[in-house]
């Protein structure tokens, strides 16, 4: 019997030559797009598309191992995030673990709404790919999925080929607002953006099923689960949107959510520190809850959801390097803290409760 000869690998000549250009025009076009007239671009694109060729092989540059050995964490934000903001530098230390235990090095991969974003993601020499939670209609998702290597996304979409690891957000919002609604009349919410433009709006009774991160979504709808249970009315509950994760964003929007219902006595904030903006912008008692239980959720004694990050982060490295991914939907606890227990105090010590999942009871602990 004849032996059947496998397949040539499609090169980047044979792209050339399919769309009448030059290898170096090829290269370009991958590696620096804006190099490349649009419509040379456009032509170079369609032509590989229809011969199967995904991209240059990032592994080819690596003789000694046949592979980049690099693990590459695409983040969705800018790069000084990573270093600046308290959760992603936990999320990243766990990835870091990971790769240093295996002998990998790690790429970060900073994108935002720009047209190069695709093309920095296939053009990334790695093997495979963690993705910072972003949206369904994100491009950098498709990037990612047409190199073929694994693709890892943090607390979703989630997309086919791809493995989503994260918590239960839904029933980690629901447990905080059973706890920060409790007693209230007048609730509110203070949120991460909805949509890849990150604008700053209040609107009351937002419909999670119109936000595109899946975090605000899920948070969004358990706040909105708890409320519901409470017989509290959600088409009058005031969102307060946040562009960023940042103290004097949310002090704005605290104003204006102050502004739009001077009533407000209780806010569920998906941040801790939102949740701590919200209370520096108040008079009068506030229940308040954050989120992440962060070193400012201790020291001011903040009721908050607790997760870990880092082990997050691990487990999406470990899942992206081609180890069995663990489920974390249930690695999350809400902590009980005299935010919620006595509004406006802060002497008490902090009470740690966890809640069972689901269906998530709403008792309170008893004013202090």
């Amino acid at each position: 019997m004849q032996s059947r000869q496998p397949s040539r690998r499609v090169t980047m000549t044979d792209v050339a030559r399919a769309a009448d250009v030059s290898p170096m025009t090829v290269s370009y076009t991958y590696n620096r797009p804006q190099r490349v007239a649009a419509e040379t671009r456009d032509r170079v694109l369609r032509a590989a598309q229809a011969l199967g060729y995904a991209g240059p092989d990032p592994s080819a540059r690596s003789l000694r191992y046949g592979a980049t050995r690099t693990l590459g964490v695409v983040l969705g934000e800018h790069l000084t995030y990573a270093f600046d903001d308290p959760q992603a530098v936990a999320f990243l230390a766990g990835i870091a673990e990971v790769c240093a235990e295996r002998g990998y090095g790690l790429l970060i991969v900073p994108t935002g709404t720009g047209e190069e974003d695709p093309d920095r993601v296939t053009a990334a020499a790695v093997d495979a790919y963690v993705i910072w939670t972003t949206t369904a209609d994100d491009p950098v998702l498709a990037a990612a999925g047409s190199t073929h290597r694994p693709v890892v996304v943090h607390s979703g979409p989630d997309r086919a080929g791809t493995t989503v690891i994260g918590i239960d957000n839904r029933a980690a919002a629901r447990a905080a607002g059973l706890e920060v609604f409790a007693t209230a009349r007048r609730p509110a919410v203070l949120s991460f953006p909805v949509d890849r433009r990150r604008e700053s709006f209040v609107r009351s009774g937002v419909d999670p099923d119109t936000v595109a991160y899946p975090v605000t979504r899920d948070r969004l709808a358990g706040y909105r689960d708890a409320a519901l249970d409470l017989g509290l009315d959600w088409s009058e509950v005031p969102v307060g949107v946040c562009r960023t994760n940042d103290v004097a964003e949310a002090r704005t929007v605290m104003r204006e959510l102050f502004a739009v219902a001077p009533g407000i006595d209780a806010v569920a904030a998906m941040g801790d520190t939102l949740a701590l903006a919200a209370l520096s912008e108040t008079t009068g008692p506030l229940r308040v809850s954050g989120w992440d239980d962060s070193e400012l959720a201790r020291d001011n004694n903040l009721t908050t959801v607790a997760q870990s990050l880092r082990e997050q982060g691990a487990a999406c490295a470990a899942a992206a390097l081609g180890e069995s991914a663990p489920d974390h939907r249930d690695s999350w606890r809400l902590i009980r803290r005299s935010s919620t227990v006595g509004a406006g105090t802060r002497p008490a010590p902090a009470v740690v409760q966890r809640m069972a999942l689901p269906p998530v009871t709403g008792t309170t602990a008893p004013e202090m």
